[in-house]
């Protein structure tokens, strides 16, 4: 007994030394993360969405939280908070097997296909009211892609053929009337019955942003999921097409940035680094190269990971934190903590730790989980904060609503257990 008690003090002491930085051990480093992040998923992250999100009144889930816990019944639904949604408990149930995970997928699943899959014309709306009546159908490519995510999520657990279905619509449809065939990727906006606009969506200044960094990194990430579970072949050709435009256009060659911001000829129209971007998109490069089994285009893939990575650090604080971005035209820099880029700042470095085995990238991993418990997660009534200011104060922003979502948290959580329970499958 004094034997068992002896080596719980001496674990207890080695994590409190960890965590002063004291001592930097890789494994009791890893199990940390490992266990606080299960936690956080299974008795905060997923219970707050579950608890409080439910509409059963109308079916699907409400539209909006705020920051102080209160539900806006009548919100509009946005479809990137529902389509993530269907992604996460999809995703849940697969890693973790609990059939209540389950049960919320199909929740989400089921009303997806009732009320934002557009019957007439296809694809999804970008939003639906309160009692699921369409509400801005605007054919958005970037709300399309989380469509094609989380029905091929849902899909890859349960073999639901009606949703890979509608998935393969939806890429059918991105071909034939987003692609720009004669310059390559994806144009932004369309009417409901698919003529193109110049709708001014996720922060484009102008018609001639006429290509984003964000909605290629989406679809990107989509194609992968979808591929995943489908392996057509023209999927892997437009994946593949996708990667190397990360790699010939969208990635500055000269600071390993990306470019926010493109006319349809993929000439620069921002000045503009976001290091959430550029750090989420270091990881998710790399898993689409893996998935494609081409060599060569990995190995390119893995040592640009590592420099985006690296440019990403400009972003990174002593507190462990990562900031927003900043504007190089003004050289100010956001200074906001936001709950995504902490989260996708965590498996990024993660990521990189795992391809080159250093260290250092696994210190930068851990120290910003350990801000973000500290100050991103509600420890008192639940949820994370959406930010938080340079001083650690929480912000007023919603804890869910139209771009806010159970998705980069779990999804953080989920990538870091699934790669420390066994090696990464692609």
């Amino acid at each position: 007994m004094k034997k068992n008690l002896f080596s719980i003090l001496i674990l207890i002491i080695s994590i409190n030394l960890i965590c002063s930085g004291q001592i930097s051990d890789p494994k009791l480093l890893k199990d940390q993360l490992k266990n606080e992040l299960l936690t956080n998923l299974t008795h905060n992250i997923l219970p707050f969405w579950s608890e409080r999100m439910e509409d059963n009144t109308n079916g699907g889930f409400y539209g909006r939280i705020d920051s102080n816990n209160k539900v806006y019944p009548d919100e509009d639904k946005g479809g990137i908070l529902n389509a993530r949604i269907l992604w996460t408990y999809s995703s849940a149930y697969r890693i973790l097997k609990d059939t209540s995970y389950l049960r919320l997928a199909t929740r989400s699943k089921e009303y997806i296909l009732v009320h934002f899959i557009d019957k007439q014309y296809g694809g999804a709306y970008r939003s639906v009211k309160s009692n699921g009546e369409p509400s801005d159908t605007r054919k958005q490519i970037y709300t399309q892609s989380f469509f094609i995510y989380g029905l091929s999520e849902y899909y890859r657990v349960t073999g639901d053929k009606e949703s890979l279905n509608c998935a393969k619509q939806i890429f059918e449809l991105f071909e034939k009337y987003a692609l720009d065939k004669q310059n390559g990727g994806y144009y932004e906006v369309f009417t409901r019955d698919w003529h193109r606009s110049h709708d001014l969506l996720i922060g484009e200044k102008s018609v001639n942003d006429e290509k984003t960094m964000n909605t290629h990194l989406h679809i990107m990430e989509a194609y992968t999921n979808l591929y995943r579970v489908w392996p057509d072949k023209r999927v892997g050709n437009e994946l593949k097409n996708l990667v190397l435009l990360f790699l010939d256009k969208i990635i500055d060659a000269r600071t390993s940035h990306l470019i926010c911001f493109m006319d349809k000829n993929w000439n620069k129209t921002s000045e503009i680094d976001s290091y959430g971007h550029d750090i989420e998109s270091s990881w998710l490069l790399n898993e689409a190269a893996g998935l494609l089994h081409d060599t060569a285009l990995s190995e390119r893939v893995k040592q640009m990971s590592i420099k985006i990575s690296n440019a990403a650090g400009e972003g990174l604080q002593a507190d462990g934190s990562m900031i927003y971005e900043k504007d190089l035209s003004s050289h100010r820099a956001n200074n906001e903590r936001s709950w995504w880029v902490q989260a996708e700042t965590i498996v990024g470095y993660f990521n990189v730790f795992e391809m080159t085995g250093d260290e250092k990238y696994l210190e930068k991993s851990v120290n910003c989980w350990n801000y973000t418990k500290n100050h991103l997660v509600d420890n008192n009534a639940g949820g994370w904060f959406s930010s938080v200011s340079g001083s650690g104060v929480p912000g007023q922003g919603d804890k869910g609503g139209f771009w806010v979502c159970p998705y980069h948290n779990s999804r953080m959580c989920m990538e870091i257990i699934e790669r420390l329970t066994g090696p990464k499958v692609f």
